[in-house]
């Protein structure tokens, strides 16, 4: 690959969760994912790059793809299959046909970590004009974080259903930065926090700067 390539993102869902799932469901121009399903996001730049990934990976495996971006700076695209073996073998593929392994992605930062508990009235009327997934409840708990690459906050964003009772409201994997809003109980929004924190820091890779 040209030396100006940069694999900005590689990161492996092994099970959605139920309300991950419906609300990419909301949002993918491609085949619809559900629940149980493995997934797998790749962030690359230049941006165009991705359309001729998406091609060898569907080409070669069973895994669907769900979303196709493409923009000046970067591209992405995410699979999926009730086959984890599919979904890892469509990241083989890609990395194969880049010459590069999984060690070679960035590294992904958190960028921001927001915690507002006892959210007003006023506040979650504006947030949930723009949100796609729950309504945002006064008197609720939120969290709202930023990663970068963008792409990796939809793996913060599974791992925190994962661990916490709460509820998704708002995904944005898209542009320098991704940023996920949850909403919920104090408690249970502080250990999604911790859940979404440690996935995110325990993933390995290069520095991005």
């Amino acid at each position: 690959m040209a030396d100006e390539f940069q694999l900005r993102c590689y990161s492996y869902l092994d099970r959605m969760q139920p309300q991950y799932a419906a609300f990419v469901g909301t949002i993918t121009q491609g085949d619809l994912p559900t629940e149980g399903m493995a997934s797998l996001y790749i962030e690359m730049a230049p941006g165009n790059e991705a359309f001729r990934m998406v091609d060898i990976a569907v080409k070669a495996t069973e895994a669907r793809p769900g979303a196709q971006l493409v923009e000046r700076e970067f591209g992405m695209f995410e699979v999926h299959s009730r086959s984890q073996a599919e979904v890892l073998e469509a990241g083989r593929v890609v990395l194969a046909r880049l010459g590069l392994q999984i060690r070679d992605r960035v590294k992904p930062e958190i960028a921001s970590v927001q915690v507002i508990t006892n959210v007003d009235p006023y506040q979650a009327q504006l947030l949930n004009r723009f949100r796609r997934g729950s309504m945002l409840v006064p008197g609720e708990t939120m969290l709202v974080m930023e990663v970068a690459p963008a792409a990796y906050i939809n793996f913060a964003t599974n791992e925190a259903e994962k661990g916490a009772n709460i509820k998704i409201l708002h995904v944005s994997s898209v542009g320098r930065f991704g940023r996920m809003w949850l909403s919920g109980s104090e408690a249970e929004i502080l250990t999604a926090r911790s859940a979404a924190v440690t996935a995110i820091e325990a993933l390995e890779g290069r520095s991005g700067r």
